[in-house]
């Protein structure tokens, strides 16, 4: 019989996206073929201790009884390539195949992880260090799309520290670029938290606020008035693929984390109500996106579709999209022809395709004098 991949799936996290990871990583363990792989939960507390059980998710959620889990964790060296107990007794060490990391936002999503496991020399699902942190990125990840001819809102960002020497600068300046409405983000979260719509000075200053509160840098986007919210999914490595279309109507005014998550009332439209050439289009830009940024595995492009000019705005890459049973990533290839568990299988050999890749790269060079002794 052919041996079963070991499959560590990680999630929770120190991130406002938490709770988001752990119901995508439910969904994700539960469609996992277990006649194909054995899989290990690794969660990751709020405070950033990693614990691994059959129990693991089921604390996480009800955030109790987990100081009394052992703690575990990787070391950053291609020896070992396991999960370790940190306390001798509390059990043998765990050889991993591959890691599915399904963390969202901060020190999961932003290359902290992927950089782990690339000193580790596991295979894992997803971009690289480049791609996640580039990706994870608002300000950094439109300055590169920027660069290589794509369609975005305009935008301004700045450190929240300037806003707080100047806010009479930063805000005059920001309303003689840019019109409102304008969106105003932290510039490295996900699932819209920390985002706000400002519709007036009022709305602003508060706006930039609660941004300040997830991320030391503050991204300001003109928004769109009346847009259609398009979304595309890519999966692939070096020569990607992308998905059919999908169209968001969200609840509220925006599609913002209670939209996404809480109420329930957001529809999807799989595939998007669009003309074929139209459809084409936003589906060759998605695919170049990916490739600009460095992605790797899988990623979902958002865009927006003027009503009334019919023209398309990449709005950005999200690099480990949602896995919930909700999430348009997985809807828009199932659309597509490829189921859930099909798609994680799809996921895993491309993480084990790049490893292989990687791993045949030249690491050492040999002088031809030995000059450093």
């Amino acid at each position: 019989m052919q041996k079963k991949l070991r499959v560590g799936v990680v999630f929770g996290g120190r991130s406002g996206e938490h709770e988001v990871s752990l119901v995508s990583a439910a969904s994700v363990i539960q469609a996992l073929d277990k006649e194909k792989y054995e899989v290990v939960p690794i969660g990751i507390t709020p405070e950033g201790r990693w614990i691994s059980s059959d129990r693991s998710l089921q604390l996480l959620k009800a955030k109790a009884g987990l100081e009394r889990e052992p703690e575990r964790f990787l070391v950053p060296e291609p020896n070992r390539q396991a999960l370790l107990a940190a306390e001798a007794g509390d059990g043998p060490a765990l050889p991993l195949d591959v890691v599915f990391p399904v963390l969202h936002g901060t020190y999961g999503e932003d290359g902290a992880v992927q950089g782990l496991l690339e000193l580790a020399s596991i295979p894992y699902v997803g971009a690289g260090v480049l791609g996640s942190a580039v990706g994870m990125d608002k300000i950094a990840q439109k300055q590169i799309l920027q660069r290589e001819g794509f369609p975005l809102a305009k935008y301004l960002a700045f450190p929240s520290s300037a806003y707080e020497r100047k806010p009479k600068g930063v805000l005059a300046r920001l309303e003689r670029h840019l019109r409102y409405p304008l969106f105003v983000k932290p510039a490295n979260t996900g699932s819209s938290v920390g985002i706000s719509k400002a519709h007036n000075r009022k709305e602003l200053k508060a706006a930039i606020a609660l941004a300040a509160q997830y991320d030391r840098r503050v991204i300001v986007e003109q928004g769109f008035v009346n847009a259609r919210e398009i979304e595309c999914a890519v999966l692939g490595n070096d020569a990607p693929i992308a998905s059919v279309l999908g169209e968001i109507i969200p609840s509220n005014e925006f599609y913002d984390y209670e939209a996404k998550y809480v109420d329930g009332k957001s529809q999807a439209l799989i595939p998007a109500p669009l003309p074929k050439a139209l459809s084409s289009k936003i589906r060759v830009m998605a695919v170049r996106a990916f490739q600009a940024i460095d992605c790797a595995g899988m990623a979902r492009a958002d865009f927006f579709l003027s009503r009334r000019s019919q023209r398309v705005y990449l709005n950005e890459l999200n690099t480990i999209p949602g896995f919930t049973s909700i999430s348009m990533y997985p809807k828009l290839w199932e659309a597509t022809g490829m189921s859930y568990s099909a798609l994680l299988d799809r996921l895993i050999a491309l993480a084990l395709e790049r490893h292989r890749l990687m791993n045949g790269l030249r690491r050492a060079y040999t002088p031809a004098r030995e000059w450093y002794r």
